[in-house]
């Protein structure tokens, strides 16, 4: 029953206290900064001991999820006694935009394996790209997963239910570093492919008319880049891009006009690729060792 101030529009974050005070500000950024520093880290200190990847657990996987469980429970404990999120002091976009890039960034890791474009593999993504693509993401991912975990206060509507939910899986799979559940193909897709439920659901509940948008667009995904790293056959793969294509028809019969709606959120991860990989491109450039003569 905590009172908000009215729905200003898409860029209006509405789960947030009307009157915020210094103590719901401090508490939420007290509690983000000591989970995303301790995550910082563990990543550090595993990469700085470089242990095999195992079926088990290392000493570090517990510690993190040990972290991540206590720092879940506090949120919880934080939103019943302040409520406040991050949202208090940043933009709505801020939270969206810092996991499309984690979904975008995926697509480029995983381009030397399954391929960026129905199965073909640009060189450009592989070799020192790619290997700096690696050797950075879980920096990157770990903010942008405890950063968007702490932006929502801990509500009970399906949106936000879903939206931890899937919060808490990425966070188990940040927790499971150097072992062989987190290089699981079939884990790591599922991880991808939750945000085509999350994002049609959530469209669904706003009632705005978006849902195929979000449903045919991450799908599209799938058909053009994500199937291509299961071994599924040629034909599997052509009635799955079939079925893409028929669903496409069903759902803008009578709306041909908003047909573009299906090239949206494809236009914008692929743009996303061509931009990491120019970023990516320099900061090898800027840290590559160089080498003896």
């Amino acid at each position: 029953m905590v009172p908000h101030l009215p729905d200003a529009g898409p860029a209006w974050y509405y789960w947030k206290l009307a009157q915020p005070t210094v103590l719901s500000r401090v508490v939420v950024w007290s509690l983000y900064a000591a989970h995303q520093l301790v995550s910082f880290g563990l990543i550090f200190y595993a990469q700085r001991v470089r242990p095999p990847y195992v079926s088990g657990l290392h000493r570090f996987n517990v510690l993190a999820l040990a972290v991540n469980a206590l720092f879940a429970l506090l949120h919880l404990l934080q939103t019943h006694l302040t409520y406040d999120g991050l949202a208090q002091d940043v933009h709505v976009f801020s939270s969206l935009g810092s996991v499309a890039v984690l979904l975008i960034w995926v697509l480029l890791i995983e381009s030397p394996r399954r391929g960026l474009l129905f199965g073909w593999k640009p060189q450009v993504l592989s070799g020192p790209i790619a290997d700096f693509a690696r050797r950075t993401h879980g920096y990157y991912f770990s903010w942008a997963i405890v950063y968007t975990f702490w932006f929502h206060p801990a509500e009970a509507t399906r949106g936000h239910l879903m939206g931890f939910f899937y919060l808490l899986l990425v966070l188990l799979q940040g927790s499971l570093f150097f072992t062989r559940v987190h290089v699981n193909r079939w884990w790591t897709l599922a991880l991808e492919l939750l945000v085509l439920v999350h994002g049609t659901v959530v469209a669904i509940d706003q009632g705005n008319g978006l849902w195929p948008m979000f449903l045919l667009g991450f799908a599209a995904i799938f058909v053009v880049s994500q199937m291509h790293g299961l071994s599924w056959s040629v034909g599997v793969r052509v009635g799955v891009g079939l079925a893409w294509l028929a669903g496409v028809v069903l759902l803008y019969a009578r709306t041909p006009a908003r047909l573009n709606e299906v090239v949206r959120i494809p236009f914008i991860d692929y743009l996303g690729v061509a931009v990491l990989t120019a970023l990516f491109a320099l900061g090898v450039r800027l840290f590559a060792k160089p080498t003896r003569e």
